[in-house]
């Protein structure tokens, strides 16, 4: 039976795989827009030009001790370019009767004798936002967190869980012109203890827990930052990377080989909750209340529902761990 490519028109034949005139693969999955089975490798529609949503436009991660994590695609995106990460840290104890390992004379790996036996209870959570201008940005922020987070979870430092992302971001470009880009935020906390990495403008947040510490009250172990957001019972705990005018001035991708993230430690002075997000939820956070009441992943869906209510124009990503104290 005789059928149109639904491309260009053209009428093929049964069998056909590809369309003689254009080249369209007849067995392309159909938009979900238009209803045309025209849907390129690239996830773009060849009929309508609607780039397809994926499964990542809503997704949720809880861990059993709590933290938790939404990402959204908004409510002007065409599909989520925001990644995150969010797991346990990985417990390396081999079986009481394993042998010792006999020494080889080969060299190791760098990264593994600088990973260190991160403390039970530790969490690792990365956030990434791929640059809209750039190509395959949804790429380049997928296979940062998973590389990063794999990374830190075995006890890597942050500049070496960092330079692992870059490095598989920059394996995305077929060039310095056609070079997917992302920016990173990336957070291992412990019991009493948050490491903090970051190039571009996803940022970190300290939320303290019971009675809400003014905004301008940095926790413990940490310094003041200049140019944040004016916040009711939150403080920064990240500077972006950025012009005045808002462009980013730091990311991963080819075509900023020489990026050099940023790095800090701070101990919190009380119980609370460490907020890491894509810049979908903290431009919207000029007089927000943070939520106080119900678990983080409850907390986590209430600043969605503030981000898209109030305007919803980029991609929203949201991580909360809790840090001591009860939370929900």
């Amino acid at each position: 039976m005789a059928v149109n490519c639904p491309v260009c028109d053209t009428q093929t034949m049964a069998g056909d795989a590809f369309c003689e005139a254009c080249g369209h693969r007849l067995s392309a999955p159909s938009c979900t827009s238009c209803g045309a089975p025209a849907v390129d490798a690239e996830g773009y529609c060849e009929r309508c030009g609607l780039r397809q949503p994926t499964g990542r436009d809503h997704a949720e991660l809880e861990l059993p001790g709590g933290a938790a994590g939404v990402t959204d695609k908004g409510l002007r995106r065409a599909r989520n370019e925001d990644a995150m990460a969010l797991l346990p840290a990985a417990e390396r104890h081999p079986p009481a009767d394993a042998p010792e390992a006999e020494p080889t004379g080969e060299a190791t790996e760098p990264a593994t004798a600088t990973a260190r036996v991160l403390p039970s209870g530790a969490v690792v959570a990365v956030v990434c936002d791929g640059v809209g201008s750039s190509p395959r940005a949804d790429e380049a922020s997928a296979v940062a967190v998973e590389t990063a987070a794999a990374a830190l979870a075995r006890g890597l430092p942050h500049e070496e869980a960092f330079a692992l992302a870059k490095q598989a971001v920059v394996k995305l470009a077929a060039s310095e012109d056609d070079a997917p880009a992302s920016t990173y935020v990336a957070a291992v906390a412990e019991p009493g203890r948050v490491t903090l990495c970051w190039a571009g403008d996803s940022r970190a947040y300290w939320l303290p827990g019971g009675t809400p510490l003014p905004g301008s009250t940095p926790p413990t172990g940490s310094t003041p930052l200049t140019g944040g957001t004016p916040l009711t019972g939150g403080t920064p705990l990240t500077e972006d990377d950025a012009a005045p005018t808002g462009e980013i001035t730091a990311w991963l991708g080819a075509d900023y080989a020489e990026v050099v993230p940023r790095v800090r430690t701070f101990v919190p002075s009380a119980p609370g909750s460490l907020l890491i997000c894509s810049d979908g939820l903290w431009r919207y956070l000029d007089g927000y209340h943070f939520p106080t009441d119900g678990t983080p992943l409850e907390q986590a869906r209430q600043m969605l529902r503030h981000a898209l209510d109030s305007g919803g124009q980029d991609n929203v990503t949201i991580v909360v761990i809790p840090l001591g104290g009860s939370h929900g």
